[in-house]
C-alpha cells in the first residue's frame, strides 16, 4: 500500500490502479480490521466474511459489518464470478491505495487521527510481513532463500531529492507488473511483497 505523493484528484484512481484517498475515504478505510480485510482480499483473493474471520482470527460478524462498510466507501465489492451460493464473496476493486495531496498536512485532527492510524498499521503490516518470511525462509528453495532483500542506506537529500528518488523507484517496481504476465516465468513465480520506507531521521548533537 505505497503512499503516493504524485498530486491527483481526490476519490480517483491513478495509472497504477490505486484509488487515491481523500478525507471521507480516509477515514472510511482507518480501521485496523478494514485494513486488514482489505489486505487480505488484495493478496489472497476474493473470499467470503466466514472465510476472512478464519484468516484473520475474527468473527464472521464482525468481517461482515467492517466489508459492508468498505463497500460503503467503494473499497470493496461483490465478486459475481463466485457469488453464486448463500454466502456472499467479495473481492478488492483496486490494486491499493495512496494518499491525495489534501491529506498531506490537513488541519482537521480527526483526518490526522486517521493518517495516523493508517500509516502505523501499514508499518505494523511490514514488520509482520517480515517477521514471517524470516521465521519461514527455510521452508522455500534455496534460490528463493538467497534472493530476498534486508538493505537499508543512509543519504543526505533534499525533500525534493527524496521524492526523486522515491518516485524512482516506485517506476522501477512498476515495470515489473508486466511480467506477471510472461507465461515463461509462471511456473517458477510467487508473489513477492516489496517494502520500500524512506524518511529523514534526526541525527545526535557531536
Amino acid at each position: 500500500m505505497p503512499e503516493n505523493k504524485r498530486p491527483a484528484a481526490p476519490s480517483a484512481t491513478n495509472a497504477s490502479g490505486e484509488r487515491v484517498l481523500d478525507a471521507r475515504s480516509l477515514r472510511g478505510l482507518a480501521h485496523p480490521l478494514r485494513i486488514q480485510l482489505l489486505k487480505s482480499l488484495r493478496h489472497d483473493g476474493p473470499a467470503t466474511a466466514s472465510q476472512l474471520g478464519e484468516r484473520l482470527g475474527e468473527s464472521s460478524g464482525a468481517t461482515s459489518y467492517h466489508l459492508r462498510q468498505l463497500a460503503t466507501h467503494g473499497f470493496v465489492e461483490d465478486d459475481p464470478e463466485r457469488g453464486k451460493g448463500r454466502e456472499r464473496w467479495w473481492k478488492a476493486v483496486h490494486s491499493g491505495v495512496s494518499f491525495g495531496d489534501d491529506l498531506h498536512g490537513n488541519s482537521d485532527p480527526e483526518v490526522r487521527g486517521a493518517a495516523s492510524l493508517f500509516r502505523h498499521e501499514i508499518a505494523d503490516i511490514h514488520t509482520q510481513e517480515v517477521s514471517t518470511w524470516l521465521a519461514t525462509m527455510g521452508d522455500w528453495p534455496e534460490n528463493w532463500s538467497t534472493s530476498f532483500d534486508l538493505s537499508d542506506f543512509t543519504l543526505n537529500l533534499t525533500p525534493e531529492q527524496l521524492a526523486e528518488l522515491n518516485d524512482k523507484l516506485h517506476a522501477v517496481v512498476e515495470t515489473y507488473r508486466a511480467l506477471a504476465q510472461d507465461p515463461a516465468s509462471a511456473a517458477d513465480a510467487a508473489q513477492v511483497r516489496v517494502h520500500l520506507h524512506s524518511f529523514p531521521r534526526s541525527t545526535p548533537p557531536h
